[in-house]
């Protein structure tokens, strides 16, 4: 049978772009739908966005630590005469320094002028690599056939990549609540705010909005934030954000929130049944989790399995349906963007470039980007005990690093190796301080070739720096 496409890609997020210009590199005609903007969440409302509002959040600090350097902030000298005189006349600042002030409008646009220019870079690149794009939205009417606007198309492989969003927990008056997609989107800066959850995202928000110069608390279910990660990395990065001013209620349930003059008025049921009432300027923030986006795709007009709110695949992210395959959030394994591109890629590497290849789940490394920032490759200090026993061993180091001696910040960093003993080789990999991400990044290498704690010891380090501390620990 004769088909418009050898390859059509529901949703243009990172995981169906990488995808469909990877088939078409083989020379598969590919076509691909996306009714909203190119890159997904993470370009859109996610990786991207977020990166640069923990950006505009350091500034503040990074000001007051110039101070501990021997900068100094003071107006320049005006003339007595014309405006700039006058206005100094009239306001003059404290001590004549200069003061620090947020034009959200001006960050979110400036923002947004980012984001399309990556939206262009993406429409160039499907351009480029002849990917046929459909704005609109894309439908299964059988398992080869999809209706996309008005129009129908065939395929003899379709892959779905639509992702994932953000769910709101069932509470009443949860409608006054944004997520976090909606928080790029509003039209001033929150003057008080209430995060709802633990997880990275909201330990995220948390803290850009806290170094931006909301007053944030926020409300988690346990005593911990940042469930499923390493109990150091949780306890410090917990730490560090209730230094910073950050309110936490922990062990609290969030019950009920209400519209009032006053602004909205959030119930929270703490331990022991007490009871506490938090009010916001008109907004909340819920950041409880995301699911599969599959509403709306007509997967019941094919044999396509959904378990658990996610779409089933095997290895190879094949559905239950021979020619329908899945990849990135909708999957429900690992729902980070660089996982969702190396499972389309691969998918297409094995199905049009006939060089079979299987994603490997083992040793993804992560990274959290709260205030300090955190990273993390590997097993958990729980998890390798689990796994191994008492064939492991720890190594940290918590300190204050170089940069905040003089800044007279009490910020400290952690460091962590986990080590099974009986083969010496490093299982975990864990960090909380400034540049985890890409220190991490490296050790990541190390943790997924095997590299053993010996291999650590034997390499020299680079003083003074941060990441020498993970060659030094004993």
């Amino acid at each position: 049978m004769s088909y418009d496409y050898d390859l059509f890609v529901i949703g243009g997020g990172s995981g169906g772009v990488a995808t469909a210009r990877r088939a078409a590199q083989y020379g598969a005609k590919v076509g691909l739908a996306e009714v909203d903007r190119l890159g997904g969440t993470c370009v859109n409302r996610g990786c991207i966005p977020k990166k640069l509002m923990v950006y505009a959040s350091h500034f503040p600090d990074l000001t007051q630590d110039a101070k501990g350097y021997g900068w100094q902030m003071k107006q320049r000298p005006v003339e007595e005469s014309g405006v700039q005189g006058l206005a100094q006349k009239l306001f003059p600042l404290k001590n004549n320094e200069l003061e620090m002030t947020l034009d959200w409008s001006a960050m979110l646009r400036t923002i947004n002028q980012e984001l399309e220019r990556l939206n262009g870079v993406y429409q160039r690149m499907l351009d480029n690599s002849k990917v046929d794009v459909l704005r609109d939205y894309a439908a299964f009417v059988d398992e080869h056939t999809l209706s996309v606007g008005d129009r129908k198309v065939t395929a003899d492989k379709i892959l779905i990549a639509v992702g994932g969003k953000p769910v709101k927990p069932d509470i009443p008056g949860i409608e006054y609540a944004i997520t976090s997609d909606d928080i790029f989107h509003l039209p001033k800066q929150p003057k008080r705010i209430m995060i709802l959850g633990g997880g990275y995202i909201g330990c995220e928000f948390a803290c850009i909005l806290q170094g931006l110069g909301t007053e944030v608390t926020q409300v988690i279910r346990g005593d911990l934030i940042l469930k499923g990660f390493d109990g150091d990395l949780r306890s410090t990065i917990q730490e560090a954000m209730q230094q910073h001013g950050i309110r936490l209620l922990t062990d609290s349930l969030l019950t009920q929130i209400e519209k009032t003059d006053e602004g909205l008025i959030a119930r929270i049921k703490g331990q022991e049944n007490s009871e506490e009432t938090v009010v916001m300027d008109a907004v909340s923030l819920a950041a409880t989790g995301r699911e599969p986006n599959l509403e709306n795709l007509g997967l019941d007009k094919t044999g396509v399995e959904v378990r658990n709110g996610a779409i089933a695949v095997d290895e190879n992210n094949r559905t239950a349906v021979e020619n329908i395959y899945a990849v990135g959030d909708c999957i429900g394994r690992i729902e980070l963007t660089p996982v969702a591109i190396k499972e389309g890629r691969f998918f297409a590497d094995t199905i049009f470039g006939n060089t079979p290849k299987t994603m490997s789940y083992d040793n993804v490394p992560t990274a959290i980007f709260t205030t300090p920032e955190a990273a993390t490759v590997g097993l958990t200090e729980a998890e390798a005990k689990e796994q191994y026993g008492d064939a492991v061993k720890i190594y940290r180091a918590k300190f204050r690093p170089t940069y905040f001696t003089l800044a007279g910040r009490d910020e400290k960093t952690l460091v962590k190796l986990v080590v099974e003993t009986n083969t010496d080789r490093v299982v975990g990999a864990h960090m909380v301080g400034d540049n985890a991400a890409e220190i991490i990044q490296g050790l990541a290498i190390a943790v997924k070739m095997g590299a053993k704690k010996s291999d650590f010891d034997a390499t020299v380090a680079i003083h003074p720096s941060v990441a020498e501390e993970f060659v030094t620990l004993r």
